[in-house]
């Protein structure tokens, strides 16, 4: 086997992230491809290219002296491809990449864009891994991308990308069946759901530590199933053989409900984030709008969050200063108190975005 630049970009993703799990997420691949990758170049160059230890993936003396080799040349090839696509895009006229980690606001933003910007051709890519995003961001694969950023794990933005917060602390809510005993509740708290197994997608950045880490904190050892499967995940939440955290914007299907955790435990932070020094920068707040409508037009079309919103006098109760229409009806005791505006304070589980999407 010849090695090739992607064989190349792999071996640097894994010396940089300094795992295979890490490094398959921003490549975009499943563990056990990019296992078997690495596999078949340690079988080319003759030789084992990093060690495996519980601190995780280290390169050997032969991967060194490879990667020194292999970071110029992944380099030169990128710097040519974001060349080739300057070009490109000069050729083509206008044109607008878009990028998303799943979230139902996605159908209203890229609406509001076409009625923008009639004349730009628009492409978005949808992928569970923001970090992966971020690093198509700073390869000049897109110009923006809305993600969601777990919280106690923050992203790491590349050089030459930039962010603005959409919503500073987003609570995520779990799913569960229809006939869990908890099911009756407007809230259920994590004693109510620790004896359940809890299903998480191991491709989506850093969700399994945060559940790791949430019931550790609470003194709860849950068992976690690793489901990589949209369809056959809801389908075990509405049998009843496992709950799931999800968005708060989620549409539950048959046989399932959604339903807040009590004190927000598990929460995340939305950002838009974007190539710096672009055409795209001089648009950027256009961009944030249309966004931030098509974010609080889902909110607010979900009974479960809308309630949420409404006890906690959240600023995406207002859309550009402009009160919900029967906000105040809703409102325990008749009002809405401290309503903010969302300007500059305004993605979780995979599973909600399109899959189950507006609570019951």
């Amino acid at each position: 086997m010849d090695l090739e630049v992607r064989h190349l970009r792999a071996l640097c993703a894994i010396a940089d992230t300094g795992s295979v799990r890490k490094a398959a997420v921003q490549l975009g691949m499943t563990q056990p491809s990019l296992t078997t990758q690495l596999r078949r170049i340690e079988k080319a160059v003759g030789g084992t290219l990093f060690t495996r230890g519980r601190t995780g993936s280290r390169p050997t003396p032969l991967g060194r002296s490879i990667l020194g080799r292999a970071r110029p040349i992944v380099a030169e090839m990128s710097a040519l491809m974001n060349a080739v696509r300057e070009v490109t895009a000069q050729d083509g006229g206008a044109r607008l990449r878009l990028g998303g980690t799943g979230s139902r606001a996605v159908v209203g933003w890229l609406r509001r864009l076409h009625a923008r910007f009639p004349e730009t051709e628009t492409s978005i890519h949808i992928d569970v891994s923001a970090n992966e995003l971020l690093q198509m961001l700073a390869d000049n694969q897109l110009d923006v991308a809305f993600v969601q950023e777990l919280e106690g794990f923050p992203l790491r933005l590349p050089a030459g990308v930039g962010s603005r917060v959409l919503v500073a602390r987003e609570p995520q809510f779990i799913a569960m069946s229809d006939r869990h005993p908890a099911a009756a509740r407007t809230e259920v708290a994590l004693e109510d759901v620790s004896g359940d197994p809890w299903m998480v997608d191991p491709t989506v950045d850093d969700e399994y530590a945060a559940i790791r880490r949430l019931f550790a904190t609470a003194g709860m050892h849950p068992r976690v199933v690793q489901v990589h499967d949209n369809t056959t995940a809801a389908d075990l939440v509405a049998s009843g053989e496992a709950v799931s955290p999800c968005q708060p914007t989620s549409v539950p299907r048959h046989g399932m409900v959604i339903r807040p955790l009590r004190d927000d435990p598990l929460a995340v932070r939305l950002l838009l984030v974007f190539r710096t020094v672009t055409a795209v920068e001089r648009q950027l707040d256009g961009l944030y709008d249309d966004l931030g409508a098509a974010y609080t037009e889902v909110a607010w079309a979900n009974a479960a969050y809308r309630r949420w919103l409404l006890r906690h006098d959240s600023p995406l109760l207002l859309r550009h200063g402009t009160p919900w229409p029967g906000a105040e009806e809703l409102a325990d005791g008749g009002a809405v108190r401290g309503l903010r505006d969302v300007s500059g304070t305004l993605p979780a589980a995979r599973l909600s975005a399109g899959d189950w999407g507006a609570g019951d």
